[in-house]
């Protein structure tokens, strides 16, 4: 799609779309590096890559072995 449109028009998408970015409200990393971290520690024992799976309720488990006779 970029490829069809002319160089105004791909400075006017960016233009537009860095008007809408500035509008978005910004905080200090101080403030939300502490958020992000409690989040992540209160949230790690639901997370499978960090408990796993029970082998019961894991959808790619093999139902069987394959026999080759």
């Amino acid at each position: 799609m970029a490829q069809d449109l002319s160089e105004k028009e791909l400075l006017k998408m960016e233009v537009e779309q860095l008007k809408k970015e500035v509008k978005n409200t910004r905080l200090p990393i101080s403030k939300t590096g502490k958020e992000i971290k409690e989040y992540v520690e209160a949230e790690a024992g639901n997370d499978p890559l960090l408990k796993g799976v029970p082998e019961d309720k894991n959808p790619f488990k093999e139902k069987g072995s394959c026999v080759i006779s």
